[in-house]
């Protein structure tokens, strides 16, 4: 199961880093804005994945003790979506001892 986990994260990582990239050396986020905002369902879309990283956030609040982590966490979450949330479970699988099963990233919280 972690194998998996750490193959799906980082696919997700890789996916969306290379994509984000791709995509802002195509085109600028000011150029495509206006058109964007005036799309209702992307509108929708965009609220929804926010929604999502506020969610998947206060599990990281769950998770990280310190207060700096917590900060940073959020501005990565917020600023880099889904690239920033595959790296932090990535991180939280490679934590793990050899003998921890997968389901220890979900409710162990970090020192």
């Amino acid at each position: 199961m972690k194998l998996f986990l750490k193959l799906l994260f980082g696919g997700i990582f890789l996916w969306m880093t290379v994509m984000t990239v791709r995509t802002l050396l195509a085109v600028s986020i000011r150029e495509a804005w206006p058109s964007y905002a005036a799309n209702a369902w992307a509108v929708a879309t965009l609220w929804d994945a926010y929604f999502g990283f506020v969610t998947f956030y206060v599990w990281v609040v769950y998770k990280e003790r310190q207060m700096w982590a917590r900060i940073l966490w959020f501005v990565l979450i917020m600023g880099l979506g889904n690239i920033a949330m595959s790296l932090y479970v990535l991180i939280q699988l490679m934590r793990l001892r050899r003998e921890e099963p997968a389901e220890t990233v979900l409710w162990s919280r970090n020192q």
